[in-house]
């Protein structure tokens, strides 16, 4: 490593802990995280275990967070809700970025694609993303791995539009030009010398796409077309709460309160990281 990359390094990190906000959201992230994984460890009951003798029972000691009409641990769903969504979070970021790269570059690189990607991009950005995964999930089925496809097409083009904007502006200045003159392939151009001046954008947006990707699924899971009931995910446990809300407050509440620390977490880091990543940002540090 260069030593200037070590100095931009330092400067970031530094940048990053001197945000509130986003040391926030960063702590809060790492908790939720953690949680997610050592779910199985941390949870006290079976979350898909029903029991007809402790429906509705309100928040004890033995159940925290209460339990829903089935007599499920609402406490223990919460917790594997955590590593489900936060996995199709992830998976749907990164299923969406690799497309939306690939298509961003070459429309923002290559005039000849551009027109085609970005029609396509339009027409799928025309439909409102959560009526369009409805409509994925339709004719594929509820599964898991049919939620992060759904939210990935409806995802990607986004992210190619945020890809295309940043190659517009780095393709002209003179390092690629000298590359160019250089007699440089254009996958080499692309991947070695366009790209790497471009993740800047990317990581800010594939952080707040996470957040979002989470809101999404657990709307799809609450209306009943994301991934199945006995499945442990907030939208599917906010959704057995729906009519029992004036009677069993807590299988609605606590729920919510977890998408919103984690939406919450996700965006203050996703501030942080724009105004680290922001050049402008480390004059004087």
């Amino acid at each position: 490593m260069q030593p200037n990359t070590l100095e931009q390094a330092r400067t970031f990190i530094r940048i990053i802990r001197r945000n509130k906000m986003a040391t926030t959201g960063g702590i809060l992230l790492t908790i939720l995280v953690v949680v997610g994984i050592l779910a199985p460890l941390i949870a006290p009951h079976d979350p898909y275990l029903i029991s007809g003798s402790k429906r509705l029972l309100p928040p004890s000691r033995e159940h925290l967070f209460g339990t829903d009409r089935l007599g499920r641990d609402v406490f223990s769903r919460v917790l594997y809700g955590t590593r489900l969504s936060l996995f199709i979070g992830v998976s749907v970021v990164s299923v969406s970025a690799a497309v939306g790269i690939a298509a961003g570059l070459a429309a923002g690189y290559l005039p000849r694609f551009d027109k085609i990607l970005m029609r396509v991009a339009d027409g799928l950005m025309a439909f409102p993303g959560i009526v369009l995964a409805i409509g994925i999930m339709a004719a594929l089925g509820a599964r898991v791995s049919n939620v992060i496809i759904a939210l990935s097409v409806s995802q990607a083009p986004r992210f190619a539009r945020v890809v295309r904007s940043a190659v517009l502006s780095v393709r002209e200045r003179d390092f690629v030009q000298a590359a160019v003159a250089q007699g440089a392939s254009v996958p080499r151009i692309m991947w070695r010398h366009i790209l790497p001046n471009c993740v800047a954008p990317i990581i800010v947006q594939a952080t707040l796409y996470v957040a979002s990707s989470i809101l999404a699924e657990a709307s799809l899971s609450f209306l009943g077309a994301g991934v199945p009931p006995e499945i442990p995910s907030w939208g599917t446990t906010l959704a057995s709460g729906r009519p029992h809300m004036r009677v069993a407050w807590w299988v609605t509440t606590f729920p919510g309160l977890a998408i919103m620390l984690t939406v919450l977490s996700l965006n203050l880091f996703g501030d942080g990281l724009r105004d680290a990543l922001d050049p402008t940002m480390y004059r004087d540090r």
